[in-house]
């Protein structure tokens, strides 16, 4: 069944609002995975914070023109997910795990700042840290020296008790 005028138009905005809000999409070929597998790459970009879209190669076309992922446009052959993002490195983890577990999926490419990024790149983008992993890492950083300040500040007050009690002990014994 095909869509109204008026339904390919609302799909056009919406992914076009989709992409306006992201600073990253990446294009992936999803040619023979089943619907179980679809649902959990759903579910598994709706937890990250993903948006994935299965639009029709014309109305993308449509979608990207005139936005910095107008890159892309060339890549749209063949029945494709569209995932976008405000963290690059968040959706790559994605959908490099998921294509891991299913061979089926095939990650195309992507764009960020209207540049394109190959498959390749996208591969390397998914081994950087994450951005949680990015704050833990500033975090422990920061409080490193903070805690051995106060380490050596506790150090005094416990080495004196313990002579205090070495010298107890010794006259104890005596």
């Amino acid at each position: 069944m095909s869509l109204s005028i008026e339904e390919k138009k609302a799909v056009v905005e919406q992914v076009s609002g989709m992409l306006s809000a992201s600073q990253v999409a990446i294009v992936a070929e999803y040619r023979g995975l089943d619907v179980a597998s679809m649902t959990d790459l759903r579910r598994r970009a709706r937890e990250a914070g993903v948006q994935l879209q299965i639009v029709k190669n014309t109305l993308a076309r449509r979608a990207v023109k005139d936005t910095n992922f107008e890159c892309l446009d060339e890549y749209l052959i063949g029945p494709l997910a569209l995932a976008a993002s405000e963290d690059a490195v968040t959706i790559a983890k994605v959908l490099a795990d998921f294509a891991k577990d299913h061979d089926r999926l095939a990650i195309k490419v992507g764009a960020m700042s209207g540049e394109v990024l190959s498959a390749s790149a996208i591969q390397e983008l998914a081994k950087l840290p994450g951005r949680a992993e990015l704050l833990a890492m500033l975090v422990g950083t920061i409080q490193a020296p903070i805690r051995k300040f106060v380490q050596t500040v506790h150090e005094v007050p416990a080495r004196f008790v313990r002579t205090v009690a070495a010298v107890r002990d010794a006259k104890g014994a005596a």
